[in-house]
């Protein structure tokens, strides 16, 4: 069955090439697995490339775009379907209204924005659908970290684990989203 793969990722083109082999790597997967892409809708970094690799193994693109970026001139050109957003805010939530999967490759402070909001919006039960980090050359370890010490100090309980996975590499990735069943998340406070 054909899913909306939603990716969340940098559109920096200043990164260390495997960023941009993996982005492209996951696209073709995605096209490949016979699913389609949701993404920010840029022609930049690595944003570019996962869409790229979509792109050039037949696959579906669509890219939404807050209006303030689309003036940059940097929107897709080659995108199956552009929507324009009127801010981020927007953006974020047809993002989420859209798609099936959501996954994390590596990015900064809107990756994290946007990853983060589909985990909270998944533990209030406003969705049951998978939410993938894609861990490469352990990027998001420090994150991880971190994460733990939500579960230590008791910000977070044990079964918050549940709300995402860690997928080390493409395969990993696709695996968990082909197998996964949307299940009720019990919220307890």
């Amino acid at each position: 069955m054909n899913k909306n793969i939603c990716v969340y990722c940098s559109s920096s083109n200043y990164l260390n090439e495997k960023f941009y082999k993996l982005a492209y790597e996951l696209g073709e997967k995605i096209a490949k697995n016979g699913d389609s892409l949701i993404y920010g809708g840029s022609n930049c970094g690595m944003m570019g490339k996962v869409a790229q690799g979509v792109i050039n193994n037949g696959g579906k693109v669509t890219g939404i775009i807050p209006k303030a970026i689309i003036e940059k001139g940097v929107v897709n050109p080659q995108a199956s379907n552009v929507i324009i957003s009127n801010d981020m805010n927007d953006r974020k939530q047809m993002m989420e209204e859209k798609a099936d999967i959501f996954i994390a490759l590596p990015g900064s402070f809107g990756t994290m924005d946007e990853i983060f909001q589909v985990i909270v919006t998944k533990q209030l039960s406003y969705h049951k659908k998978a939410v993938i980090f894609m861990d490469i050359d352990d990027y998001y370890k420090p994150l991880f970290e971190m994460m733990e010490n939500f579960y230590k100090y008791g910000f977070a309980r044990e079964y918050n684990r549940e709300l995402y996975y860690i997928a080390n590499n493409v395969d990993e990735a696709i695996n968990y989203w082909n197998n996964y069943v949307e299940k009720e998340f019990a919220f307890k406070y």
